[in-house]
């Protein structure tokens, strides 16, 4: 039986404390409801993988009926099931791929098991999301680039730069369905995870990201010269002779580095009210966005790349965006960056990858697997 063109697919998203349901026709995106446990986390400075669980289990029904209601349709009317597989936290994985197995054996569609990270360079296809402008002000335009013929519509020469409390990772696109490769990831830290390990530093909040960021709107980036993970010759090497580390990146010297300047200010006898916390974060905002936008864009020159989308939560980020944009405009590089809604974790992106999928005639995953916390990005899809 020939594969629909524009299949309907519900996405199940449960890889951290988001629990994401979505509804996609083809390209053409119908519901994204999201459900998130992050206020249940605050007290404790950062994401506790079983009350995250809970939630999941707790949100699961709620949050699927909404996406159905506004999508205006049944399960009946699905021609397929998507999950998040992996990678993720274990339980909030095991909590989504237990419902979504459910959900396919009592309707009897499909079920594909796809990896979390390269659904978020699936909702690259959605109508509209390619064309979204850049962070105003950037004065950047996305560089020229030539549609791949293949029924994503992504660009041909695709990279992604995925930035989040989880991962930091930059992706070589050649076929969403069948061929990515990771050049380069976080050795320790994401990013996103030294953002919230900062923020409770300073004594800022949490989640880390967004209350760094303002708070950094009223510092100086440069009061402080914080290090730049794996940025020495050692690790970086040269294009012909590239180092171990030449596209990784490294955050825990840099939380270190925080942790040790305000450490100072508090053995001089500093109070707490005039530690320089806003030029503190403005310095270690920069350093982080520095390095990010540095090693991305280098590993896209040296890997063909021509066009870059930016996907995960520290995508909201107001210095990373801007900096990538100024360093992939004077690069020649085109980029997308989605909206918010659509960066962070959402069943909207596990929907449209899994709609690739199906389209693509890609084999669906049955009912035997099982999550899979370190799942490689080479595993777009879990085989039968």
């Amino acid at each position: 039986m020939l594969a629909p063109t524009a299949p309907l697919v519900l996405g199940i998203e449960s890889s951290c404390d988001e629990t994401g349901f979505g509804i996609v026709r083809g390209i053409e995106l119908l519901a994204n409801a999201v459900a998130s446990s992050m206020e249940e986390h605050v007290r404790f400075g950062g994401v506790i993988p079983e009350i995250a669980a809970r939630a999941h289990l707790e949100e699961f029904t709620p949050t699927l009926q909404q996406a159905l209601d506004t999508a205006g349709v049944t399960l009946d009317d699905l021609d397929a099931i998507a999950v998040t597989s992996g990678p993720g936290l274990a339980g909030a994985l095991m909590v989504g791929v237990a419902g979504a197995k459910a959900l396919a054996l009592a309707t009897g569609k499909p079920l594909y098991g796809i990896n979390h990270l390269v659904a978020h360079v699936g909702v690259g296809v959605l109508d509209g999301v390619r064309a979204t402008e850049p962070p105003a002000g950037s004065g950047t335009r996305p560089a020229g680039v030539v549609l791949s013929p293949e029924l994503t519509g992504l660009p041909e020469h695709l990279g992604a730069l995925l930035v989040s409390g989880g991962h930091t990772e930059i992706l070589r696109v050649d076929r969403l369905t069948s061929d990515v490769t990771l050049l380069g990831s976080t050795i320790d830290d994401a990013a996103g995870e030294a953002y919230d390990k900062v923020a409770r530093l300073l004594g800022a909040g949490y989640p880390g990201g967004p209350v760094i960021d303002r708070l950094a709107q009223e510092g100086d980036p440069k009061a402080f010269r914080f290090p730049r993970g794996l940025s020495a010759p050692k690790f970086v090497g040269t294009a012909e002779e590239p180092g171990r580390h030449r596209h990784d990146w490294s955050f825990s010297g840099l939380k270190t580095a925080v942790a040790r300047c305000v450490e100072q200010f508090e053995a001089a006898g500093v109070p707490d009210t005039e530690i320089p916390t806003a030029d503190i974060a403005a310095s270690f905002q920069e350093a982080v966005a520095d390095v990010i936008t540095a090693k991305a864009v280098r590993a896209c020159s040296e890997h063909g790349i021509t066009h870059l989308m930016l996907g995960g939560g520290v995508a909201a980020n107001s210095r990373l965006r801007s900096l990538l944009a100024e360093r992939c405009e004077a690069a020649g590089i085109g980029l997308t960056v989605p909206p918010v809604r659509l960066c962070t974790d959402n069943g909207a992106m596990v929907a449209a990858l899994g709609a690739q999928l199906v389209a693509d005639g890609i084999a669906p995953s049955g009912l035997d697997f099982a999550a899979d916390p370190g799942q490689p990005v080479e595993r777009i899809s879990l085989p039968a």
